[in-house]
Protein backbone atom coordinates (compact mmCIF):
# COMPACT_ATOMS: atom_id res chain seq x y z
CA UNK A 1 0.00 0.00 0.00
CA UNK A 2 1.46 3.55 -0.70
CA UNK A 3 2.15 6.25 1.83
CA UNK A 4 0.14 8.98 1.79
CA UNK A 5 2.35 11.79 0.93
CA UNK A 6 2.10 14.89 3.51
CA UNK A 7 1.16 18.61 2.20
CA UNK A 8 4.00 20.34 3.10
CA UNK A 9 3.99 23.99 2.68
CA UNK A 10 6.49 27.47 2.92
CA UNK A 11 6.25 30.66 3.78
CA UNK A 12 8.69 33.89 3.04
CA UNK A 13 7.88 36.86 5.33
CA UNK A 14 8.99 40.36 4.57
CA UNK A 15 12.62 40.05 5.88
CA UNK A 16 12.86 37.15 3.09
CA UNK A 17 13.36 34.39 5.78
CA UNK A 18 11.58 31.07 4.92
CA UNK A 19 9.62 29.43 6.65
CA UNK A 20 8.24 25.29 6.51
CA UNK A 21 4.63 25.88 7.64
CA UNK A 22 3.45 22.62 9.35
CA UNK A 23 -0.22 22.21 11.43
CA UNK A 24 0.01 20.10 14.73
CA UNK A 25 -2.15 19.47 17.67
CA UNK A 26 -5.74 19.48 15.64
CA UNK A 27 -8.56 18.98 17.67
CA UNK A 28 -12.27 19.96 16.99
CA UNK A 29 -12.30 23.18 16.27
CA UNK A 30 -8.42 24.62 16.45
CA UNK A 31 -4.62 23.46 15.60
CA UNK A 32 -1.66 24.88 16.48
CA UNK A 33 0.40 26.61 12.79
CA UNK A 34 3.74 25.91 13.60
CA UNK A 35 6.54 27.95 11.38
CA UNK A 36 9.94 26.40 11.33
CA UNK A 37 13.14 28.14 10.09
CA UNK A 38 14.46 26.61 6.90
CA UNK A 39 18.07 25.26 6.89
CA UNK A 40 17.88 25.87 10.64
CA UNK A 41 16.75 22.75 13.03
CA UNK A 42 15.49 23.32 15.86
CA UNK A 43 16.15 27.15 15.65
CA UNK A 44 15.45 28.93 18.60
CA UNK A 45 13.25 31.41 15.94
CA UNK A 46 10.42 28.80 15.33
CA UNK A 47 6.79 30.33 16.01
CA UNK A 48 3.62 29.05 16.75
CA UNK A 49 0.57 30.65 16.13
CA UNK A 50 -3.49 29.36 16.86
CA UNK A 51 -5.86 28.58 13.94
CA UNK A 52 -9.18 28.24 14.86
CA UNK A 53 -11.51 26.89 12.58
CA UNK A 54 -15.37 28.21 11.57
CA UNK A 55 -16.28 24.71 9.59
CA UNK A 56 -19.11 23.01 10.47
CA UNK A 57 -17.07 20.31 12.06
CA UNK A 58 -15.87 22.37 14.40
CA UNK A 59 -19.19 22.84 16.45
CA UNK A 60 -19.05 19.28 17.13
CA UNK A 61 -17.06 17.80 19.99
CA UNK A 62 -16.64 14.49 18.43
CA UNK A 63 -15.80 15.53 15.55
CA UNK A 64 -11.35 16.27 14.30
CA UNK A 65 -10.06 18.55 11.87
CA UNK A 66 -7.55 16.93 9.57
CA UNK A 67 -3.90 19.10 9.84
CA UNK A 68 -3.06 18.63 6.53
CA UNK A 69 -6.52 19.78 5.26
CA UNK A 70 -6.13 23.23 7.55
CA UNK A 71 -2.63 23.59 5.57
CA UNK A 72 -4.16 22.74 2.09
CA UNK A 73 -7.15 25.28 2.97
CA UNK A 74 -5.24 27.84 4.01
CA UNK A 75 -4.48 31.07 1.35
CA UNK A 76 -1.30 32.71 1.53
CA UNK A 77 -3.33 35.68 2.93
CA UNK A 78 -4.50 33.40 6.20
CA UNK A 79 -0.56 32.08 6.42
CA UNK A 80 0.64 35.53 6.66
CA UNK A 81 -1.57 36.62 9.46
CA UNK A 82 -1.11 33.97 11.12
CA UNK A 83 2.45 34.69 11.19
CA UNK A 84 2.34 37.94 11.74
CA UNK A 85 0.21 36.54 15.01
CA UNK A 86 2.89 34.29 15.78
CA UNK A 87 4.78 33.98 19.34
CA UNK A 88 8.44 32.39 20.03
CA UNK A 89 8.46 28.83 20.68
CA UNK A 90 10.99 29.32 23.45
CA UNK A 91 11.64 31.94 26.03
CA UNK A 92 14.87 31.55 26.54
CA UNK A 93 15.38 32.15 23.24
CA UNK A 94 14.49 36.11 23.29
CA UNK A 95 17.96 37.56 24.34
CA UNK A 96 16.73 40.76 23.98
CA UNK A 97 14.23 40.66 26.63
CA UNK A 98 11.48 41.14 24.29
CA UNK A 99 8.29 39.63 25.94
CA UNK A 100 7.24 35.93 24.45
CA UNK A 101 4.02 37.40 23.66
CA UNK A 102 5.19 39.81 21.30
CA UNK A 103 3.96 39.37 17.45
CA UNK A 104 6.46 38.80 14.53
CA UNK A 105 7.12 41.95 12.30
Amino acid sequence: MAKKRKFERTFTDVEGRTWRVDVRLAGSSNAMVLFRKVGAPNSREDRYAWFNSDSPEARSVTSHLDGSEILRGLTDGQVALLFRKSMLIAAASNPLGIPVTQFAV
